[in-house]
């Protein structure tokens, strides 16, 4: 059995709960156990204010994740990228990392050594490994035509996140296909959904989330896959306002824990799976 710490991040919780719940439920089924901490904001949205109190703020996770020796287990691409980052800087810089000890001693921490930090693919595609997925199917979804969205963080910058070749990732479709879906192959897979625009330019960053939309239809998807908060929350929001509109393309998206779920036999309203999200994988 193995055992993780869960790093749910700040937007979760209160925006998109049922990426938490679903995960917990499918990583239950293979045996993974979650153990809940206190944690801080990764420093994710200050990088570029503050770029010591970013550094501070993942080092301070890492510790507490350190206090109890578990890999640190993130859902949120922007804050596995966030501490991942953190960690590789205070690994190669002797100064930052006496200041970042300096600081965690006032609160009776420490940094630890060799702490592992995964995001949810990674403990799929690399822990519990695809064929075993595939043997655990009880309803294998043998009729959807499914596009994975990577999301930025997952896969750029390289040296940092180590998860798949940034320019032609296959781990994800994988995972897709453990589920018994088919995975499409499509050109915008790996492009930027647009999220981060939104407050800056909400024209192109819906221009953005639309034109991948209109790529995965094209090629014949009637879903994407995704395993972004911030990625999901765009397809979510972008989604509602061309139903509105009654435009097209409106193609759904599903959290990978959700998609996983149904094809072991999870309940879709345990997963909070919506009907017309299931309709459309039935």
């Amino acid at each position: 059995m193995s055992r993780y710490s869960l790093f749910p991040g700040c937007k979760i919780p209160y925006y998109l709960p049922r990426y938490e719940t679903s995960s917990r439920l499918v990583l239950k089924q293979f045996g993974v156990e979650l153990e809940d901490r206190e944690f801080n904001c990764c420093g994710h949205p200050i990088r570029f204010l503050d770029f010591k109190a970013f550094v501070f703020s993942s080092a301070r996770n890492i510790a507490i994740a350190g206090q109890r020796g578990l890999p640190l287990l993130c859902l949120c691409q922007c804050c596995y990228g966030a501490l991942r980052y953190a960690d590789l800087l205070v690994k190669r810089h002797s100064d930052l990392r006496k200041e970042v000890q300096n600081f965690l001693i006032s609160e009776g921490l420490r940094y630890p050594e060799g702490l592992e930090i995964k995001h949810l693919l990674h403990v799929f595609a690399e822990d519990i490994l695809p064929e075993n997925i595939q043997k655990k199917n009880v309803r294998p979804l043998e009729n959807c035509k499914v596009a994975a969205h990577y999301g930025c963080h997952i896969l750029r910058p390289r040296d940092v996140v180590q998860f798949d070749t940034p320019f032609n990732p296959t781990k994800f479709e994988k995972l897709i296909e453990s589920t018994g879906a088919k995975s499409i192959d499509w050109p915008m897979r790996t492009q930027c959904c647009g999220e981060s625009l939104w407050d800056k330019n909400m024209t192109l960053s819906r221009e953005l989330t639309v034109k991948k939309m209109r790529n995965a239809q094209e090629f014949g998807a009637g879903m994407l896959c995704v395993s972004c908060t911030h990625c999901q929350i765009q397809f979510d929001r972008v989604g509602e306002i061309l139903k509105e509109e009654g435009g097209n393309p409106y193609v759904p998206s599903i959290l990978y824990p959700q998609l996983l779920g149904l094809s072991l036999g999870l309940e879709a309203k345990d997963l909070e799976v919506s009907p017309a999200l299931l309709e459309r994988l039935s």
